[in-house]
């Protein structure tokens, strides 16, 4: 096929690309702000933000096709909206709930590269660990963010060997001892770590319903630092090896202390950090309009105009009292919030010129 073939068998562009970018030229500004690409029915088939909008636009319609993304997805709108917001900080927040809220064709994962993994508890009833580095499924319960994928897939490999729990597929069909009428004698495990000791069987109902959510509740409750069991056990059984002159076996039960050990510690580093972004952040607008941004944990919990006159203050002083009132139990992360608390933490990271616009709230108060 020649080159001018293959151009002629590429499809037609939905929309007036001409017409489009004469608007984007005549009308955008180069301030921040978010945009959204829609189809010919008016859903949004893209939302993204940037810095410099009116640059941010153009460069697509410099992007070739069909071999860039941007492209592609130019050619596959009809038209293009955009609104401006007061900084790049906002611009971030607008594109997340933007995204959360069209759940848009064209973006995948909120198109940010993932630099932490958390632990997921499966729901249903009977859940199992897992390490997942896109936490997005209701109703399973997460925790983290933990730093690296390894040694959490290691730590959860050696708290589901101690606690019995399983790690087989999903699809697995699963009863439990008290079930026994489901199952013709003798009973058999689908996998050898029923016979290695490392699992408790609910996959052929050695084990009952209150036992598993007992081995399960101990590995929550270790999850978020309410119990250390599953370290004392190990200890335990490394100090026996040892006494009996099995150093082999005291050196395997070390390594696992450590990976637990680890897991211990990126928890308690996990919950310091988010602590830590717990503050009134003054952010500088494009225009001078800043905003002040309540952050509790990493969760932007309010936004208001930075207040300048002494009611203002007064008022967004209410703001904060009551959010020093409320108390947050240790828990999962609510997953429609997890993708806010990484896009916080980014931010925070990339710029730590912008901490010393925050205030700690009980300070914001004595203001």
């Amino acid at each position: 096929m020649t080159a001018l073939a293959r151009v002629l068998a590429l499809p037609l562009p939905a929309a007036d690309l001409e017409g489009l970018r004469l608007r984007v030229r005549s009308l955008a500004e180069q301030r921040p702000g978010i945009y959204r690409m829609l189809d010919a029915s008016g859903r949004v088939l893209y939302v993204g933000k940037a810095k410099r909008l009116r640059s941010r636009l153009l460069s697509y319609f410099l992007a070739r096709y069909p071999d860039d993304k941007a492209a592609r997805i130019l050619h596959a709108a009809s038209d293009l909206g955009w609104e401006y917001v007061p900084s790049e900080f906002a611009a971030h927040l607008a594109e997340l709930r933007e995204i959360r809220k069209w759940r848009p064709a064209y973006n995948v994962q909120m198109n940010r590269k993932r630099e932490a993994v958390f632990v997921a508890v499966s729901a249903g009833a009977v859940p199992k660990l897992t390490c997942v580095a896109a936490p997005s499924k209701e109703g399973v319960r997460y925790y983290g963010p933990l730093p690296s994928q390894g040694r959490t897939v290691e730590a959860i490999r050696v708290l589901n060997d101690l606690l019995g729990l399983r790690d087989c597929a999903d699809r697995m069909p699963m009863a439990f001892a008290e079930q026994g009428d489901l199952f013709e004698a003798p009973r058999q495990a689908a996998c050898p770590r029923y016979e290695f000791g490392t699992c408790s069987g609910p996959c052929a109902g050695l084990v009952t319903e209150a036992g598993y959510r007992g081995r399960v509740a101990t590995a929550v409750a270790f999850r978020e630092g309410r119990t250390i069991a599953p370290v004392d056990r190990i200890i335990t059984w490394m100090m026996a090896a040892a006494d009996r002159g099995e150093f082999e076996a005291a050196a395997r039960w070390r390594e696992r202390f450590e990976a637990l050990e680890w897991m211990l510690g990126a928890i308690a580093r996990a919950r310091a950090a988010l602590e830590l972004l717990t503050f009134v952040y003054r952010d500088p607008g494009f225009h001078g309009d800043d905003r002040a941004y309540l952050i509790r944990r990493g969760l932007v919990r309010a936004s208001y105009p930075w207040p300048e006159t002494p009611i203002e203050r007064e008022a967004f002083r209410g703001v904060v009292a009551g959010e020093l009132g409320v108390v947050d139990p240790p828990g999962p992360l609510a997953t429609a919030s997890i993708e806010e608390m990484l896009l916080v933490m980014s931010w925070f990271r990339r710029h730590p010129e912008a901490l010393r616009r925050a205030t700690p709230l009980a300070e914001w108060l004595l203001t």
